[in-house]
C-alpha cells in the first residue's frame, strides 16, 4: 500500500514506525525542517519538507498513486485543507486526526474518515482504569455503546451458567451481549447458547449502555461501584 502521511509529529512519528515496518510504501510530508530531516534518517521513506496544503507538495508526493492518506498536523484547520485536496484528487482512503470535538461533523460531513483527539483517548482510558478496575479494555461506541473485556470473578451471578441460561433467568439483561470468550492460556471459544461461563474466563461484552455497574455487577465486579 502506498501511503502519504502528513506531519511527523507526536501522532505522526508512531504512524510512520508502523506503516514502514509493515512493509507499506510510505511518503511523510513534514513542514519543520528539523523533524523532516530526523525522520528521514530514522525512517525508510520518502520525506518531503513543505507545506501539505499546496497541491503542488502534494503532486510532489504522487497524490494520484496513493492509495490512503492520513493527516495527523496539531491543527484542524491544516488536516481539513489536506483531506479537502486529497478527496479532491480521489485518493481512495483519506483519514485525519480531529482535534476539537466540535469539528467532527465539519470532517464527516465532506467524507473525510476521523480519529479523535488521541490525547483525549489516552485520557479516557487511564479514567477508566480507575474507576472501572476490572476492565481490561474497550471501546466506545456512538455516545453510550461499548464494547470492553472483562474477567468472570468466582462469585459472579453469572460463573457456571450457559448464556442461553443467564438470557432466560435475566441475568443477562437489556442489550447485553457476549460476543467472544477466552478460556485457559488463551484458547478461543465461540459463544453459543449453550456456553457455559466459568470464573476466570476473559469475555468481549457489548453493552448499548457501556460499563455501568450494574453491567460490570453481572460478571462479580462489585467494586466498580464503590469506585463511582
Amino acid at each position: 500500500m502506498y501511503i502519504i502521511i502528513v506531519g511527523a509529529g507526536r501522532i505522526g512519528t508512531p504512524l510512520i514506525d508502523l506503516a514502514t515496518g509493515s512493509g507499506h510504501e510510505v511518503v511523510v510530508i513534514e513542514s519543520d525542517e528539523v523533524v523532516a530531516d530526523r525522520i528521514a534518517d530514522e525512517y525508510d521513506c520518502i520525506v518531503i519538507n513543505a507545506d501539505a496544503t499546496r497541491m503542488s507538495t502534494l503532486d510532489d508526493a504522487d497524490v494520484d498513486e496513493a492509495d490512503a492518506l492520513i493527516s495527523t498536523t496539531d491543527r484542524d484547520a491544516t488536516n481539513v485543507m489536506v483531506c479537502l485536496l486529497a478527496k479532491k484528487r480521489k485518493v481512495p482512503a483519506v483519514v485525519s486526526v480531529v482535534h476539537d470535538p466540535d469539528h467532527m461533523d465539519l470532517f464527516k460531513e465532506i467524507g473525510i474518515s476521523t480519529m479523535e483527539n488521541p490525547s483525549r483517548l489516552i485520557a479516557e482510558h487511564l479514567f477508566r482504569s480507575v474507576v472501572r478496575p476490572s476492565i481490561v479494555d474497550y471501546m466506545r461506541i456512538g455516545e453510550a455503546a461499548e464494547v470492553f473485556e472483562i474477567t468472570i470473578d468466582e462469585d459472579a451471578p453469572i460463573a457456571g451458567k450457559t448464556i442461553r441460561e443467564a438470557a432466560s433467568d435475566g441475568t443477562l439483561q437489556g442489550e447485553v451481549l457476549i460476543v467472544a470468550v477466552e478460556r485457559g492460556e488463551g484458547e478461543p471459544v465461540t459463544p453459543q447458547g449453550n456456553t457455559p461461563l466459568r470464573p476466570g474466563d476473559l469475555l468481549t461484552v457489548y453493552s448499548a449502555e457501556g460499563a455501568t455497574p450494574d453491567v460490570t455487577d453481572i460478571f462479580g465486579h462489585y467494586e466498580d461501584q464503590e469506585s463511582e
